[in-house]
């Protein structure tokens, strides 16, 4: 078992990302007192009755109180807003850090909200299901997983050594990175992928030669490929208008090679429909 690393941690928006990190600190024995804050009575209380949480509250500012580490689980759209009402209860020397998927709008928007004597670690562990909510919300969720950390030239570096240390503890490879690059990089391999699948989704399911809905027919490929559309709708619009400028150029990287795809088909050229496979088995098998 670890020592305890963080005596009292806030968790903003207690689901998928915000829960499965408390259940981890708490198998690994890292955490004190987990203290949820939402919006959902509901979910609050399955979070307590899970044990995900220890007790919450429905105000902000008493759920972040004491708390040595506050971590931020809610749609980035959210963040700054909510921050601005939980910084009254902050004492001096807290960590406030997050899971945003995007981390230059984020980091703009929150670095700026924090007083003397707070420290802000902007951060975003790969990792995610398609369920939301507390009950989605497991503690192996981060083992073997990155987590990328984006320092700034303001960031405290006694408050990121404890950050990546907190994801360590859970199982997690930290790596740091500029928030530009971070955001560059998601866009590609994250972010682009949710468009695609949410867009075959529509394009299948708005296909109208026949009465019924072909959806129905779906096999595994289809349900594999498309399960990441099932993800909440909130947090994808979120992303899309935050991380529009790296998420325009990947989607406009992704038309070209469709297109590329697509003159093949019409020519009916096996040759090049070949070698358009082949290259993208090679690479898709070179991931490790």
């Amino acid at each position: 078992m670890a020592e305890i690393l963080i005596p009292r941690l806030a968790i903003i928006g207690v689901g998928l990302i915000g829960g499965s990190l408390a259940l981890a600190l708490k198998e690994a024995g890292a955490v004190g007192e987990v203290v949820g804050y939402g919006r959902g009575k509901p979910n609050l209380e399955k979070a307590l009755e899970l044990g995900v949480i220890d007790r919450y509250s429905r105000d902000p500012v008493v759920a972040v109180t004491d708390a040595d580490v506050v971590f931020l689980a809610t749609p980035v759209q959210t963040l700054a807003d909510v921050t601005k009402q939980l910084l009254p209860g902050l004492k001096p020397g807290a960590i406030v850090t997050d899971g945003g998927s995007v981390k230059g709008e984020v980091a703009k928007a929150l670095e700026p909200l924090m007083p003397a004597g707070i420290h802000f670690v902007p951060g975003h562990p790969i990792a995610g299901t398609e369920n939301s909510g507390a009950e989605a919300a497991f503690s192996t969720l981060y083992r073997g997983k990155r987590c990328i950390l984006t320092p700034t030239e303001k960031t405290d570096r006694q408050a990121l050594a404890l950050v990546e240390k907190m994801w360590r503890l859970v199982g997690s490879e930290v790596v740091q990175m500029s928030l530009e690059k971070h955001d560059k990089v998601l866009a590609a391999i994250s972010h682009l992928p949710h468009m695609v699948a949410y867009s075959l989704v529509n394009a299948v399911g708005s296909y109208d030669h026949y009465e019924e809905n072909i959806l129905e027919y779906s096999a595994g490929g289809f349900r594999d490929f498309t399960r990441i559309a099932s993800s909440d709708p909130t947090m994808w619009r979120d992303i899309a208008e935050t991380n529009r400028e790296a998420l325009l150029e990947m989607m406009g990287q992704f038309e070209t090679f469709f297109a590329e795809l697509k003159a093949d088909v019409a020519q009916g050229s096996g040759e090049k429909l070949f070698e358009f496979f082949q290259r993208s088995k090679r690479l898709r098998d070179a991931i490790r």
